[in-house]
């Protein structure tokens, strides 16, 4: 069974936390007490246009899957955060089940916030992950040609380096307009990661002068791989 955790007094909230603790490493796995913060604010009604969902999936009692992902409805994209399943179960294509309801629900956030169609998934990988080649063979994905970092989630931490991707759901495309992903970066950073102050981040301006004089954003060379022909994605 697959159920959403709306407060953090869920028995199956640390659990989840757990699942995901094991899978991701410490530097990539934001803190349990910010997703608390998260749940607190959404229980409070003072969200606008951004909503953010933490799934579990379920079996006699004991959770063996996660995901969580973020509605930005500013930019009109869903952001998968993490998914995980505990490895006794990992054959069974929980993970894209998991990843499929988060983006159900975000279509639907879409729908009551903008009352627009759900236009992309985004998300981070690392680059030697086969999950970033299989999006973008079999989703339309594009791993954005730009020196990603996940900003820093310990204090003293650095910065990680991914590969971001963004998977549109409304049409194939080949590229993303520099403009564009420029604002992505910012939402990203500052209303996904809250971080207060992207502009003053070393990481941040690196990326920022990365898309200097560039027009379109295409395929990261990690992602390059003959891609499915286009057509309806999912």
């Amino acid at each position: 069974m697959i159920r959403e955790i709306r407060s953090a007094g869920d028995p199956a909230f640390a659990d989840a936390y757990a699942l995901l603790r094991r899978t991701f490493p410490r530097d990539e796995l934001l803190p349990r007490r910010d997703w608390q913060d998260v749940l607190r604010e959404r229980d409070a009604g003072v969200w606008t246009d951004l909503n953010w969902h933490l799934l579990v999936a379920v079996r006699r009692g004991a959770v063996i899957g996660a995901a969580s992902g973020t509605y930005l409805g500013n930019l009109n994209v869903g952001i998968i955060g993490y998914v995980a399943v505990d490895a006794a179960v990992r054959s069974l294509g929980l993970g894209p089940r998991l990843r499929r309801r988060l983006r159900r629900s975000m279509h639907a956030d879409a729908r009551r916030i903008i009352r627009r169609p759900l236009a992309a998934l985004v998300g981070e990988v690392r680059a030697d992950n086969p999950w970033l080649r299989h999006l973008v063979r079999h989703y339309g994905a594009i791993a954005l040609d730009i020196p990603y970092v996940q900003p820093s989630l310990r204090p003293r931490g650095d910065d990680v380096a991914l590969v971001l991707y963004y998977q549109p759901l409304t049409g194939a495309r080949r590229s993303l307009p520099a403009t564009k992903v420029r604002r992505l970066l910012y939402g990203i950073w500052r209303r996904y990661y809250r971080v207060g102050k992207p502009l003053s981040r070393p990481g941040f301006r690196r990326m920022l002068r990365a898309l200097a004089g560039r027009r379109q954003i295409g395929q990261h060379p990690a992602g390059r791989a003959r891609r499915r022909a286009a057509g309806v994605i999912e």
